[in-house]
């Protein structure tokens, strides 16, 4: 099976040492990206950690796939317990900051401790440097990145950035790369600002020799000439359809579909669309740099999701206008998914849905925790009955679009997923729009033979994200090719998916999660059934949690309080 390869290097950054370890025991049985982050997050980080403490360790690492010159392999992993639902998770981000990381050598670069003082990390293949720089305290990410270049000669490819939404722990902060991409969901930023890192930057020269099968020219050939509609629209090509099929949440969540989704659809975001845009060695380019020609405003979107959470939901139908929250959202460090509902909360207790002036001041309010943005920064979970709105998160994850209520597939896997309400974890949407063919497609409504279709799909994704892959590339990388791309059996891949999901799963359940938590706000046919069958399937106990004999077939006997 091919894996990343190199040491780890862990980062201490209240004692500003680095050291370096091999394991390679752990690389040849978890490929790499998430896979790796996570198995070392379990083996090291206490159950018990708090999220924004020192001892939480925040995790990055790429895939065998990042020595390959194929397209949809322009991402990276990281993992840590999040701010924002206090479980294990982990996010990827897109860009070019990949190629640059596997630069250093190492694996997976290890993050842990507190700064007394804001400090900037630089790795690379000679060592690890630590910069102190408290004139960049409460910087944007573009002054930061800015910074950097001009100091160091490092362009924004090269680091890591945090807002002042990580710094001031905001939940739902952003970790930024490439200035506007973004290791979104969960609240990462948090976490390194928690341990008062401003950035990290990596550069080196000595990429080890990962050897892929010729077969990622012939997708990377097709992915240049396919025709697809996210090379113009990106994923806010599914705006007015998932409208049409009433699964586009509106006004925090009351309403199914958008009179004025229009005026925020993908036509309207390839109308300001200027140029290509893309990430490291992809050829497939569903990238929107926008601009809107008469205010001047550039942004790099508004992907569906920030469409959903800033338009829709927030009672907006002006594309310029959910392009300047998107704007904000990156500058300021913050998941556009999460910030946008909370703000659309904000709206629903206010009965101000469309005041783009409010939702625009919130963001910046949020960064800083100014006024009602030190509320709003919690997040919707820990705030909705002091706004006296519902409760639209699962596990504390703010929702992303593809309503579950019209979309029950999806439902179940919202709340089945380790990270909570997050599309990205199992992606079972495609298959009820449908966006697949109709031999593979299953009903709306209903959960009828869905439970091992989700159980797949969130096995599956496990190995992209590991590879590391782009879930885009699912036109593209079939089952077998995904065998022929690692060396390996698809059903040995889906078991090591499986064991990743039981991991993270066993991690939470020691800080107090269970099946209370795999619910979701609204009720949707069968959902006990679908639930109970879901466990079955995952050899799980039927209260959630994962019992010792699939825990041991993970090879997880140890927990880090036995050591």
């Amino acid at each position: 099976m091919k894996h990343v390869q190199g040491p780890l290097c862990t980062v201490d950054v209240g004692d500003r040492t680095a050291e370096t370890e091999s394991i390679d025991d752990v690389l040849e049985s978890f490929l790499g990206g998430r896979a790796l982050g996570t198995k070392l997050a379990y083996d090291r980080v206490p159950f018990d950690a708090d999220p924004l403490g020192a001892e939480n360790r925040l995790f990055f690492a790429t895939g065998p796939l990042q020595h390959s010159t194929m397209s949809f392999t322009g991402r990276m992993s990281a993992t840590s317990v999040s701010p924002l639902t206090d479980g294990l998770l982990s996010s990827n981000a897109g860009g070019f900051l990949s190629r640059n990381f596997t630069g250093t050598g190492y694996s997976a670069v290890e993050i842990t401790g507190a700064s007394d003082d804001l400090v900037i990390v630089h790795v690379t293949d000679e060592g690890v440097e630590f910069e102190a720089v408290p004139d960049l305290e409460e910087a944007t990410v573009p002054e930061t990145c800015e910074y950097i270049e001009d100091e160091h000669g490092l362009e924004a490819e090269h680091t890591v950035v945090i807002g002042p939404g990580g710094e001031n722990q905001v939940r739902f902060a952003s970790i930024m790369t490439s200035e506007e991409r973004a290791f979104g969901r969960g609240g990462l930023g948090a976490v390194l600002g928690s341990k008062n890192v401003k950035a990290i930057t990596f550069d080196g020269d000595s990429t080890h020799e990962v050897e892929i099968p010729p077969l990622q020219m012939e997708i990377h050939g097709e992915a240049a000439q396919s025709d697809h509609i996210m090379k113009r629209q990106g994923t806010s090509s599914m705006t007015e359809y998932a409208n049409e099929v009433e699964a586009l949440p509106t006004r925090y969540f009351s309403e199914l579909s958008f009179e004025g989704a229009e005026g925020i659809s993908g036509d309207r975001v390839e109308e300001k669309k200027y140029k290509k845009g893309t990430c490291s060695a992809c050829a497939f380019a569903c990238k929107l740099p926008t601009r809107d020609e008469e205010t001047g405003l550039e942004t790099e979107g508004p992907e569906y999701e920030t469409v959903m959470a800033f338009g829709s939901n927030s009672g907006v139908d002006d594309i310029v206008d959910v392009m300047k929250s998107n704007k904000l959202c990156d500058v300021y460090g913050l998941d556009t998914i999460s910030a946008g509902d909370v703000v659309a909360a904000y709206l629903a207790s206010e009965d101000e849905f469309g005041n783009v002036d409010l939702i625009h001041d919130l963001v910046e309010k949020i960064a800083y925790r100014e006024d009602v943005g030190d509320t709003l920064a919690e997040g919707i979970d820990r705030i909705h009955e002091d706004l006296g709105v519902d409760n639209w998160t699962v596990k504390g994850m703010e929702f992303p679009a593809h309503d579950g209520r019209t979309l029950n597939g999806q439902g179940l896997s919202f709340a089945t997923s380790n990270r909570g309400a997050d599309h990205m974890y199992a992606e079972f949407y495609p298959y009820e729009y449908p966006l697949v063919d109709a031999d593979r497609a299953f009903d709306k409504q209903g959960l009828e033979n869905k439970p091992p279709k989700i159980i797949e799909l969130e096995n599956v994704n496990v190995i992209k994200d590991s590879g590391v892959l782009c879930k885009f590339s699912r036109d593209f990388v079939t089952p077998d090719r995904l065998e022929t791309l690692l060396d390996a059996d698809y059903e040995d891949l889906l078991e090591i998916g499986a064991t990743v999901v039981s991991l993270e799963r066993h991690f939470n359940n020691q800080r107090g999660f269970d099946r209370d938590d795999d619910r979701l706000p609204y009720e949707i046919p069968d959902f006990e059934e679908g639930l109970a069958t879901y466990y079955e399937e995952r050899g799980w106990d039927d209260d959630g949690t994962v019992p010792e004999e699939r825990l041991e077939a993970t090879g997880a006997t140890e927990t880090p309080a036995d050591d």
